[in-house]
């Protein structure tokens, strides 16, 4: 596990900044009005809604939409505002914390359903938390705002939402999100429809996770977060699903915004294309690697990515959304920073590392008059490519080369409909894949070398349907999908993967809800499980490998106030069957824990068993009269069953979580936050000494060896840690700054990690042996402390 401070970096930059801040406040002194524009429609058959009622919330503002159902509001403060959509006879919609400025105007394109019950001159006051009838819980939405702006969040969703329940991740600086117990890999992320392998640069094959996100914030409308209830029509998922819905661009002209934060640099291009088309553009390059030599850490990474959106209007029934994003990551080694004991140790086990990879689909939309038709058609790759030399010396052998790619092709068709009171969504899904690997890695008791290559097929269908009863006080969600892959005899029969889930909502009152959902799921093996080959016959060692199959029960109350307040409980428990067991190591897949490398590439079983279950409670307020907090607090348990079939701590067990997140806007544009949280710590195995230190192991490895007949017997010490968060903006006549101070850690409290196993060494960096035990090193354990204060000082120019 590894940190860094760029404290040097930030101090040396204050000076350079303060000069340019107030270089930028002489170019202008006053301020222009803001504009918020759109549409409102009909969100089933796009049909416009004319005269419709447009309300800033709290306030007398508003507007009527026109014959096309487009709305203008004029001379606005820069600001945040909520702005409420209303229609008769259909269910109105509040669109939270708007940034209103000047440097462009805010574009929404707003879709209301509906109501089935009451009349067409009645308006349905909007309810300030989305529910949809498939999923009536375990759902939060998060808006681009509630992402920017959180403390120590550096403008990543997968640190944003460890605001929320039932959310953990690693101790490390890593990306890893750890949903309800589960492992990284069991969540699946979506931009516009449009699949995407993973969110995070430097991910871990077989896994995920990774320290920095690869989405650009500054893209997001706002995020849809399922932890349970997941809708048929996204499969392959057992913790979470993700639902990232860009927001449109700016139509009037061609416009900019530039991003420096303490490890990157981004910009965004975004403005009409055409009469009816738009586009939004953006690439970023990190100066981490500057930054990490300068302060003298041992490993020096560079990413770069970007991310395209273009959406065609193609008349009244028709749209089409094409999106693409990728990525190039670095990790390279700083051989001149081996000082301490850590970075020696550090050196002498982490490898040199590139990957890349891209994702690109497209999604086409057609509008009837009771429902609409989805084609999405997308490919994404990645390559992993990683090495090391004995001593990191290239004129030395290697002793560990790696490479590997995953492309996926990916077709899916589905209908939705709203009729009388009935949703129905229905589809189908192909997909073609194709693994390949390289793999030389030298180990202690024998020497891993094969190559593998699959190609595989899989297909998919779902269908489901929600009824709404009672005057809606009832809503009754039943549903089903099947899924195959021509891996072997089990997996090709889809009627094995078949995954039935029923959901269902009463109305106690008007504000209070009693919610339920139980389903099974689905999910296929890593591509290292499967392709993992013997090296001596090349045949594939895990031929009889399956999906592996998550029961799920969830059940909860939700209470709403007008005032944009949510108070939850939500109970969980999740059954595993048919997850990988590692044969040689005699543990599960989930006990194996996350890091960067590769994960599962080893002979497996599909025999170990697991259970995930707790309890959730969340108080939150969205944005109202300038305030904004979420208090959340987890507790669960997470176990999988060892080779003897008894249950043990998997590496994701956080037994309690709490997580409080506050903030305030002030006048003159000022707006400061904090957020604090609590982990009671989080399984480790320890090393097994013995084995670990024998020169001929170290000398390859580099590292300990766990006592896997201690799994997950020890356990870090809890933690807690305090982030703050301080914007400023200035808006001038055609372009607006923003200021920000985000702190991570600001208490530079301890954050424990496991005990790290070192050979002690000589002067020049040998290690020295143990004069007892001559064919073993000495040894020492090296604190872990994974705390870092962390400050970071930005600047946002849009123009």
């Amino acid at each position: 596990m590894y940190s860094f401070n760029p404290i040097p970096l930030v101090l040396r930059g204050r000076f350079l900044l303060s000069l340019l801040f107030f270089s930028l406040l002489s170019y202008s002194a006053y301020s222009q009005k803001g504009i918020i524009k759109g549409r409102l429609f009909n969100e089933i058959s796009n049909q416009p809604l004319s005269f419709g009622t447009i309300l800033i919330q709290g306030t007398n503002k508003g507007t009527f939409t026109d014959s096309l159902g487009k709305f203008e509001l004029k001379n606005l403060e820069p600001g945040l505002v909520n702005l409420e959509a209303r229609y008769a006879g259909f269910k109105s919609r509040i669109v939270y914390e708007i940034q209103v400025t000047n440097s462009k105007p805010y574009v929404l394109e707003i879709g209301l359903i509906r109501d089935e019950v009451n009349t067409d001159s009645v308006v349905i006051v909007a309810s300030p938390f989305k529910r949809l009838d498939e999923s009536p819980l375990s759902l939060q939405t998060i808006g681009t705002a509630e992402i920017k702006r959180n403390p120590g969040g550096n403008r990543d969703i997968s640190r944003v939402i460890q605001s929320l329940p039932g959310v953990s991740s690693t101790a490390s600086f890593r990306n890893d999100i750890l949903i309800r117990g589960g492992a990284p890999n069991e969540n699946r992320f979506y931009i516009d429809g449009i699949e995407i392998p993973n969110i995070n640069h430097f991910q871990t094959q077989g896994s995920s996770g990774g320290p920095v996100g690869l989405i650009n914030v500054d893209f997001i409308g706002e995020v849809d977060f399922y932890s349970g209830a997941f809708p048929v029509n996204r499969g392959n998922a057992l913790s979470s699903v993700f639902e990232f819905k860009q927001r449109p661009a700016r139509d009037d002209r061609l416009g900019f915004t530039a991003t420096l934060g303490s490890s990157d640099l981004a910009l965004t291009l975004e403005g009409p294309s055409g009469e009816n088309s738009s586009f939004l553009f953006s690439a970023r390059r990190s100066y981490l690697q500057l930054l990490f030599r300068v302060i003298g850490l041992p490993f020096l990474p560079t990413y770069n990515d970007y991310q395209y959106k273009h959406k065609f209007k193609l008349g009244q029934r028709h749209e089409l959304n094409i999106v693409s994003l990728g990525a190039i990551d670095q990790f390279n080694l700083n051989l001149d920073a081996d000082t301490t004991d850590f970075q020696k140790y550090i050196l002498g086990n982490l490898p040199v590392q590139t990957q890349w990879n891209y994702a690109i689909g497209a999604n086409y939309k057609y509008f009837g008059d009771k429902g609409f038709l989805n084609l999405v058609l997308s490919r994404n790759m990645i390559n992993y490519n990683s090495f090391k030399f004995f001593d990191n010396d290239e004129s030395n052998e290697k002793i560990f080369d790696y490479t590997s790619q995953e492309s996926e092709n990916k077709f899916r068709a589905e209908y939705t409909r709203r009729s009388n009171g009935w949703k129905l969504n229905t589809g189908v899904n192909v997909e073609y894949d194709r693994f390949t690997i390289d793999n030389f890695v030298q180990q202690p008791f024998g020497t891993i070398d094969f190559t593998s290559k699959l190609t595989l097929f899989r297909y998919g269908a779902f269908v489901q349907g929600s009824k709404k009863l009672l005057k809606e006080r009832l809503i009754l969600s039943v549903g089903t999908r099947i899924d195959g892959l021509d891996f072997n005899e089990n997996m090709r029969n889809p009627l094995n993967q078949f995954s039935p889930r029923f959901s269902a909502s009463f109305g106690l009152t008007k504000n209070l809800n009693l919610n339920f959902n139980t389903g099974i799921y689905y999910q296929t093996p890593s591509y290292t499980v499967m392709g993992y080959r013997d090296t001596e016959t090349n045949e594939l060692v895990n031929r009889d490998i399956t999906y592996i199959r998550n029961q799920q029960l969830v059940g909860g109350l939700s209470y709403t106030t007008k005032n944009n307040q949510k108070f939850s409980v939500e109970a969980f428990y999740k059954k595993y069957n048919n997850y990988p067991f590692l044969t040689e190591r005699g543990i599960s897949l989930a006990n194996l824990g996350g890091d960067f490398g590769v994960i599962g590439n080893e002979p497996a079983t599909s025999t170990s068993e697991g259970r995930a279950y707790g309890l959730e409670l969340l108080a939150q307020q969205r944005f109202y009269k300038g305030f904004y907090g979420i208090l959340a607090y987890t507790l669960s348990w997470s176990e999988f069953s060892d080779e003897e079939g008894n249950y043990a701590f998997s590496s994701w067990d956080n037994r309690h979580l709490i997580s409080l997140t506050a903030g305030k806007k002030f006048k003159g544009n000022w707006e400061a936050g904090v957020k604090w949280r609590y982990n009671s710590g989080t399984p480790f195995t320890p090393a097994n000494v013995d084995s670990s230190v024998l020169v001929a192991v170290w000398n390859v490895n580099g590292r300990e060896i766990p006592d896997w007949t201690q799994i997950n017997s020890g356990r870090i010490a809890s933690f807690s840690q305090v982030d703050i968060r301080v914007d400023k903006k200035w808006y001038f006549q055609k372009w607006s700054f923003n200021l920000f101070l985000d702190i991570q850690n600001i208490l530079n409290a301890a954050i424990p990690g496991p005990p790290v196993l070192d050979v002690v060494r000589d002067e020049d960096g040998f290690p020295l042996i143990n004069e007892s035990q001559p064919d073993s090193y000495q040894f020492q354990f090296l604190e872990n402390n994974l705390g870092v204060f962390q400050p970071t000082i930005g600047i946002i120019i849009t123009y």
